[in-house]
């Protein structure tokens, strides 16, 4: 990956619109592919209640720019 706006980031980042933490996986990130799995996947997981979905929400969509922004240093 060679860095903001590059194919590899476009292609983590639609990897993150079907799986959550998969455009980190992409990225050889594997702590931040786990957190966000866990965080979205227990968040939508618990769709009765209203908060846990919303925060799993917003954790997708934070998930999806996290691997559009990356940067390797």
């Amino acid at each position: 990956m060679s860095g903001q706006g590059s194919g590899g980031n476009v292609i983590a980042a639609i990897c993150n619109v079907f799986f959550p933490g998969l455009g980190q996986l992409v990225q050889g990130r594997i702590l931040a592919a786990l957190m966000f799995a866990i965080i979205v996947v227990g968040g939508y997981a618990l769709w009765f209640l209203i908060v846990p979905p919303i925060i799993g929400a917003i954790a997708h969509l934070w998930s999806i720019i996290d691997a559009a922004k990356f940067r390797a240093d």
